[in-house]
Formats: structure tokens, sequence, C-alpha cells
């Protein structure tokens, strides 16, 4: 009758279809079946409730997952070993023993292979390599500031964060100059290791950088804190190695504080590499440092009993060989190439009121050193409170200089916080530049006229 009807095509069309429109429906029940089981329907539930339950658990699977669902799934059943506080850091601090050369006992030390015609092979380089001036404008060297630190961790918890703040600060005033940096933390020479670890390295970079006419060490306690002075350098053109110091307090009383190590300007020539092999016999660690420390003492006014370090060595030679060596060293105490922290980081709001940077003397110290606070150290000569908050003091001091260039500046010389000092502008290239350091004289390239 539905063949008469609809025709022979179309009855076979609506069986096909009633069918699959069976199989459809027995797929849709198991798959209704299965997901009760799974995500927990049918728990006593209605078939309303199934159905929402079904529907919430389909949809989630497109939505983002919460965080904390995140980080509760990720968390591993042993979370000891993912704890950086309490992992024992000596497990990784392993030194290689037994690789170190074995020096001869009876033989004097060195720092390396006699050089004596170093000037003249270093202008044979200089004239081979016109890219590589010495000089990157009039009365402008070329310098390299070096410093550095231990390879190993700081023996305190914080102090490997002021060493930060120290190398960002040496990193800002070089950018600023136009002077190119040198982090170590590898010790050259196991013998030369603590006050004299910087010997080795100094005489190793100035031979491998012939294109350098100034290195300019700086101890990594020592920030600068006036970013807008610019070194005098015409002033040194008769002289090879600049230290802050005193003659009298050198020459006539041989104080051993005469003058100070951590911040010097040492030229690449070979007078420098002269004035190092005659420093460095006192360096080697052990009897030899020891019994040097004991001929220092003896010999220079108010030395303590220690070791024998770099800073008495300098008194002690430039003392006794004057006529050597006098002549081409300038002791320099117009400006604070090094300021000892004690007698100058109280005074910062006093300096800030009164004066301001690009002086560089005591009105407002090129650099502030942290002799004895030893803040990658265990102990320090001074309570570790001072010595930090102090410190913080000096690195905001001397970060104000570089955050006023953007309108900002530490809400005080103890907070690490800051605020805007200048409102935005939609012509920000005629805002003022009121310390001159966005783009000073001393950085400016003077391109070759035609």
């Amino acid at each position: 009758m539905l063949e008469r009807c609809l025709g022979p095509r179309r009855v076979r069309q609506i069986q096909r279809a009633c069918r699959q429109g069976t199989i459809t429906f027995l797929c849709l029940f198991l798959t209704f079946v299965v997901l009760r089981g799974t995500i927990g329907a049918g728990k006593f539930g209605t078939p309303e409730q199934d159905f929402n339950e079904i529907r919430e658990h389909l949809y989630s699977r497109g939505r983002r997952v919460e965080p904390r669902r995140v980080l509760e799934e990720a968390q591993p059943e042993n979370t000891e070993s993912n704890n950086y506080a309490t992992f024992d850091i000596s497990k990784i601090l392993v030194d290689e023993g037994g690789d170190d050369e074995k020096r001869d006992p009876k033989m004097p030390y060195s720092l390396g292979p006699k050089i004596s015609d170093w000037d003249e092979q270093r202008a044979e380089w200089l004239k081979n390599n016109p890219d590589y001036p010495n000089f990157i404008g009039p009365n402008k060297p070329r310098v390299l500031l070096v410093t550095g630190s231990s390879p190993k961790p700081c023996e305190n918890p914080v102090g490997d964060h002021y060493l930060l703040k120290s190398i960002k600060n040496k990193i800002d005033y070089c950018r600023l100059h136009g002077i190119e940096i040198f982090y170590n933390m590898a010790l050259l020479d196991a013998e030369m290791a603590g006050f004299w670890a910087k010997l080795p390295l100094i005489r190793k970079l100035l031979l491998s950088h012939p294109e350098i006419e100034f290195l300019w060490w700086m101890d990594s306690d020592a920030m600068f804190t006036d970013m807008a002075f610019e070194v005098p350098w015409e002033r040194y053109k008769d002289h090879n190695f600049v230290m802050h110091g005193w003659n009298e307090m050198v020459y006539d009383e041989k104080n051993w504080i005469g003058l100070n190590t951590g911040s010097f300007l040492l030229r690449n020539c070979q007078w420098a590499l002269d004035i190092l092999d005659a420093w460095a016999p006192m360096g080697p660690k052990g009897k030899i440092r020891d019994d040097a420390g004991k001929i220092l003492t003896r010999e220079l006014k108010g030395r303590p009993v220690f070791e024998a370090d770099d800073q008495s060595a300098m008194v002690y030679l430039l003392a006794t060989e004057r006529d050597k060596w006098g002549d081409q060293v300038y002791l320099e105490n117009a400006y604070y190439l090094h300021g000892y922290w004690g007698i100058l980081v109280d005074r910062y709001e006093e300096m800030i009121e009164n004066y301001h940077p690009g002086l560089g003397d005591h009105r407002w110290p090129l650099v502030t050193h942290f002799v004895g606070c030893k803040p990658c150290g265990k102990f320090g000569d001074y309570p570790v409170e001072r010595c930090l908050r102090q410190m913080d003091r000096a690195y905001n001091f001397g970060d104000n200089q570089i955050l006023q260039m953007y309108g900002f500046t530490h809400k005080t010389l103890a907070s690490r916080r800051v605020k805007r000092v200048r409102n935005e502008s939609s012509n920000p290239l005629e805002v003022k530049d009121e310390l001159g350091l966005l783009h000073p004289s001393f950085k400016a390239i003077k391109l070759p006229t035609s």
C-alpha cells in the first residue's frame, strides 16, 4: 500500500532512515550511560540533574582551567627536592682538586713570562688595527672598567643581591661615559687569592686588549655616586698609575692607608707590566704572604698584624723605591676616586640640598667605597644592619641620577620604591635633560669631516 502511495524508491529511503535513526538512538543511549558512570551522574539524582551535570562536564572542557587548580595538580608528591631554601648548595659546588700547577717553591713568584718590549708590540698592533684606536676622542682614552667577585655564592643570604646592585651601578656609569666593562668570576691563579686576585687578571687583560689605553680597577664593594662626573683624563697624560691618596702620607709617613687600591687607573704600557711584576711577589698565599705581612706591619705606620695585602704592599713599594716609580704615579685627592663610606653616606641629604652631580669631591663623591663591610662574607668589620642600610642609601643616591633622566626618583634614599617627578608629555623630545646625562658630550662620537 505504501509502495503504491509513495513509490518503491521513497519507501526504501524511509526504511533506511528508520534503521539509521535506531542506531543513532542506541549510540546516544550508550553514551549517556557511560557518561553517567564516568562523571558520577545518576547518584540518586533526577534526569534533569543528570543532564545538568553532563552539560557542565562537557562545557568545562573548553573553558580555561583555574590557575589554582593547575598549581595544585602540578605539585609533586615530594616537594622537598624542589625547595631552593632547603637545598644544600654544597652538593653542586664541588671543586676539582689536584689539577693546579705546582710552582717550584725555590723559584720567585711571577705573574707570567717576562715581557720587555710591550710598548713596541702594542704600537705595531695599533698601527695594523686602525679600527680599534686607543683614543676614542680628543683627550678621551679607551677605558676598560674591571671588577669581579668570587665564583662561589656569597656566604650570607643577601650578599649576592648587593653584588647585583653594585654591578648594575657600574654598568650605568660605564654606559653613560662610553666605558667598556669586564666582570670576572674566575680565579686565574690559585696562589693569588683574596686581596691579590686582581693582579693576574689585570695583567692578562692589558696584554689581551692592546686597544685599551687605561684599565680601571674597581672593587665589588664600591659604587659610583656621581654619575655626571667625567674623569679629567688630560690631567694624567704624563702619568701611568692613578690612585686616591696623599703624597705626604705615602712618601713621608709611610702610612698604610696613605692610598687606596680599591679603585685605580692603570695605563696599558710597559711601565704597568713592570710595576705589576714588582708588586706581585708578596702575594702568593702561605708562608710568603705571612712573612711579607710581618715586614709590612713593621715598616708601615699604623698597620695591624695580618698577612700581606695589596694596598700595604703598594705603599711600601712606592715609599722604598720612589725614584723608580714615583714620577709615573699620580696620587689623586682633588676628587673621590675612592671615598670612604663612613664619612659620606650620612651627608647625602645635605649634598642633595646644597650641591649637584658633576663635582666628584666631598660635595658629591664620585665613588663611595664600603671598606670593611664585606657584604659577601660571613663577618664584616662593622654591624651588618648599618652596612646594608648604608649600601642601600648609596645605591639609591646614584640610581636617582639615572631615574631622573626618565622622570622618576626613589621615594627616599632608604626606599626601593620610586615616585614620578615629571608628568608625561606628548612631546617627549622637548623635555629638558636636567643633568645632561641622556646625551652627554663625552659620549658623543665625532664623525670625520669630508
